[in-house]
């Protein structure tokens, strides 16, 4: 068995060219690192790596498809095979934080708060990168969850609010700050932090928020320098 969502088409079935494709990849993780997400364009990218517009239209029909086919040749390359099965939650949560690592350090700091920001503001695209390039770590998916709760390691009722709002936003601040990801590490942050929250969450009384790297995170509706009236 294994976890694996389902890979929509991001492509128009161009003929592969793997030098053109490795520039526009390169381009576009470039803008998006540099500029943002807003100010990557099909034009952006053609000035950039030297190429037509058409050659992008024809292989994508969007630039968030664009951004998406980008996202999984670069970053998330390790994460586009199925995510194996393991024998205990343990194995399972350590494998999601392995592999959300090593995507983090495929790419730059840059580009993983670009995406981030994207996806804050455009969950589709959040939720799109997941379903083709996933699974990339950042989520917990139900599947992993709900085979915990038949082994008996987890209760009924469990939130993936504290696996998808703390792993994500403490490796990222790593990275950013140069600090070790290791084993120890992340063995440490699994099994002091992750699984005993996830059990907790079970008992909580109220409903548990999106996590913020769960893609649809609540967004602020009051002003926090003005405060309450």
């Amino acid at each position: 068995m294994s976890y694996r969502n389902e890979e929509p088409s991001g492509t128009r079935g161009r003929p592969r060219d793997a030098e053109l494709e490795r520039r526009i990849t390169a381009a576009v993780l470039g803008i998006l690192a540099e500029d943002g997400y807003e100010d990557v364009s099909f034009e952006a990218v053609a000035r950039r790596c030297q190429t037509s517009k058409a050659s992008l239209y024809r292989r994508w029909g969007s630039k968030r498809d664009m951004v998406i086919a980008a996202v999984k040749a670069g970053p998330a390359r390790h994460s586009t095979s199925p995510l194996p099965q393991g024998a205990t939650l343990r194995e399972d949560l350590l494998t999601l934080a392995r592999r959300l690592d090593r995507t983090m350090a495929a790419g730059d700091t840059g580009t993983a708060l670009m995406l981030l920001q994207a996806g804050l503001k455009d969950p589709e695209l959040c939720d799109a990168i997941e379903n083709s390039a996933g699974p990339t770590g950042a989520r917990l998916p139900q599947a992993v969850i709900d085979a915990a709760v038949a082994r008996g390691e987890l209760p009924t009722g469990v939130s993936p609010f504290a696996f998808e709002e703390v792993v994500g936003s403490v490796l990222l601040l790593r990275h950013a700050n140069g600090l070790a990801v290791d084993d120890a590490y992340l063995s440490a942050l699994v099994d002091t932090v992750v699984i005993p929250a996830l059990a907790a969450s079970a008992n909580s009384v109220t409903t548990l928020p999106a996590g913020l790297f769960s893609g649809h995170p609540e967004t602020r509706t009051t002003d926090p320098i003005q405060g309450e009236s």
